[in-house]
């Protein structure tokens, strides 16, 4: 199976007079819109066509998104608040006939990749506007072995 991980894109801050409820609605910021457009157009030329987009329903992941320029499927259980069993499910790893792409939030992607690949800590931090690539491969002898494919930041895109 073929997971990716892309965090979204740099938000505008939550400023302290702000109510939690406006989390949701942070729109990306200019920069951010510049991050999103590059590891857009990098994921278009590498995903494939049959990639399932899950994408959670913040304002900022859905701004994210919609700079692959694909259709998409908003999960309100991989917003904010999803921990990584919640992404793992979403996805439906590691069962997924096609590749799958999620677009979400840290600190659930971190502590997912983590759990994927088994680094000697307990969360990775995935940086805005970042693509982790998790993919498996049946290795000789080895059984199904799950492997960290590429990362990729909007800069190098």
């Amino acid at each position: 199976m073929e997971l990716i991980l892309w965090r979204h894109a740099q938000a505008q801050d939550l400023t302290d007079d702000m109510p939690a409820e406006a989390d949701m609605q942070r729109p990306l910021t200019a920069k951010g819109q510049k991050q999103a457009q590059r590891m857009g157009g990098w994921l278009e030329s590498a995903l494939p066509q049959t990639c399932r987009i899950l994408v959670s329903p913040s304002l900022r992941t859905q701004e994210t998104a919609e700079a692959l320029g694909r259709k998409f499927k908003t999960l309100a259980e991989i917003g904010p608040a999803a921990s990584a069993e919640d992404l793992i499910l979403a996805a439906n790893w590691p069962h997924s006939r096609e590749p799958v792409l999620l677009i979400g939030h840290q600190p659930a992607l971190g502590a997912m990749a983590a759990q994927l690949i088994k680094p000697q800590q307990s969360e990775c931090a995935i940086r805005k506007a970042n693509v982790w690539w998790i993919s498996q491969k049946e290795m000789d002898g080895e059984g199904l072995q799950t492997y960290l494919k590429a990362i990729m930041c909007p800069q190098l895109a």
